[in-house]
């Protein structure tokens, strides 16, 4: 182990490769540790990836490094931002990641991003980010306006804003959800404040030299990438023991002091909002009841809240893990192209044979890498372009609902849901007599069975028209 060690500190001194190590996967599957024993030995400090961990306190519930972790490499991004802050955005976190790995470049050591926050990371793997030569887009750097103009636009009802980008942006309006408000409110700021669709923007980007499809360019060469993943079985029976160890280590006293600290006053004024800054935290919305109960509540009452906390915390966090490794899937694995990046997959499934199935090979491949050799642990095999998900505007009248993408779009014509409303619907449409004979139990009624059965289900397409076709393409999950 040592003298691998060294062969790979040698390597990297003559030139840096990889250009950057990024580390991926669920909550509680050690990316923190790997990122440490990484740094120790290659001479790495580690940007922490994490919208959360920028705020100052709620150390628990945030899950940040110890003290003890903290001596034993160099970390950056970590509470750093005031917690009642709510502009903080991912172009601020871009801005100063950036500059942050320049100077590790400059020093000759290697940046290695650990984190859990998907758009954090695609911000700094790609560039993806509107360059449209206002910083402050995103940020509101000098001034809160442009921040303070998307929180009032997101106040609106979301249909109300998906109509005014189809009068702007009609592109755009296709590869968003109605209910997506956050995006739309996005879309709608950047043609407020450049005069240029949104869309017309993610055109040029994909358009310059290594783009592709999802967006710009990688912005470092041979960035190494390793994605940590366990059994679902086993990381949830992991993620409900740390939620227990949090608890012991004193999670709701550190929720009960930073509630009376910075929200109570909020709750109080009904001004409180669980999607800006640090209350966005897994644990705050869990935990509001508990911690906003009348004081005259009995004993019983309050443990009775206190458990209800509990439970929303644990299907929360394991909720969280499957998005994050859901990203990731998508992301990496269904996206070929060249500028997404090779993935090494590393099985922390089973915590007692860590060194052999974790570190040891991540060491090895980037001992490979760092000689300019094919690692001989090779990659994940990225799936076929069959299975890449365009995101197509879809609805279905059977069930009322619009559906962004071609795989929820076969997955909603499969759901027991969708069929219980056919079924419904040809019971009226059709007198017994004249109908045809109902479909078997678990039988899949496809798009055109439903279509030529019910006229419930459409594709909004305009395939005659010249602009459909960015309808149908894949965009940066990024806005």
């Amino acid at each position: 182990m040592a003298a691998a060690t060294r062969s790979v500190q040698c390597a990297w001194r003559r030139a840096m490769v990889p250009s950057l190590v990024v580390i991926l996967g669920a909550t509680g599957t050690g990316k923190s540790k790997l990122a440490i024993e990484i740094g120790k030995r290659l001479q790495g400090e580690i940007i922490s990836a994490d919208s959360m961990q920028v705020y100052q306190g709620l150390d628990i519930i945030t899950n940040k490094v110890t003290p003890e972790e903290l001596a034993q490499c160099r970390h950056h991004m970590i509470s750093f931002v005031d917690p009642l802050v709510s502009t903080y955005t991912v172009v601020d976190f871009r801005n100063k990641a950036l500059a942050l790995i320049d100077d590790m470049h400059s020093r000759n050591k290697l940046p290695i991003i650990v984190g859990g926050t998907n758009y954090y990371i695609e911000s700094l793997l790609w560039k993806i980010l509107l360059d449209t030569g206002q910083e402050n887009e995103d940020s509101g750097d000098g001034g809160d306006g442009a921040q303070n103009r998307r929180l009032e636009m997101e106040t609106l009802g979301g249909a109300e804003l998906h109509k005014r980008l189809v009068e702007v942006d009609p592109k755009m309006a296709a590869m968003l959800h109605p209910n997506d408000k956050r995006k739309i409110a996005r879309s709608l700021q950047i043609h407020e404040e450049t005069g240029v669709p949104h869309s017309r923007w993610l055109e040029e980007q994909r358009g310059q030299e290594g783009g592709a499809e999802l967006g710009g360019p990688l912005r470092y060469p041979d960035p190494c990438i390793f994605w940590l993943h366990a059994d679902m079985e086993a990381l949830d029976k992991r993620l409900d023991a740390r939620t227990d160890e949090m608890l012991s280590a004193g999670l709701i006293e550190e929720l009960g002091d930073f509630h009376v600290r910075y929200n109570q006053m909020k709750v109080q004024e009904d001004s409180q909002a669980y999607q800006q800054g640090i209350f966005q935290s897994i644990g705050f919305k869990e935990f509001h009841d508990y911690l906003t109960a009348p004081e005259s509540s009995t004993q019983e009452e309050k443990d009775a809240l206190r458990q209800r906390g509990i439970e929303a915390v644990k299907v929360a966090t394991k909720r969280y893990a499957r998005k994050q490794n859901k990203w990731v899937r998508n992301r990496f694995l269904k996206r070929p192209g060249d500028n997404v990046p090779a993935v090494f997959g590393l099985d922390v499934t089973d915590v007692s044979r860590w060194e052999e199935t974790v570190l040891n090979p991540a060491l090895q491949i980037l001992e490979c890498l760092s000689k300019g050799e094919t690692p001989t642990i090779p990659p994940i095999r990225v799936q076929g372009k069959e299975l890449r998900n365009k995101r197509s505007h879809h609805s279905c009248d059977i069930c009322d609902k619009v559906i962004i993408g071609d795989l929820e779009w076969t997955a909603h014509l499969k759901s027991k849901k969708h069929h219980h409303h056919v079924k419904k619907r040809r019971k009226c449409d059709h007198p017994p007599s004249s109908a045809a004979a109902p479909a078997a139990e678990g039988e899949t009624v496809s798009g055109d069975t439903c279509a030529s059965v019910a006229l419930g289900c459409s594709k909004t397409s305009q395939e005659s028209s010249q602009d459909s076709k960015t309808t149908h393409k894949e965009v940066p999950v990024t806005f």
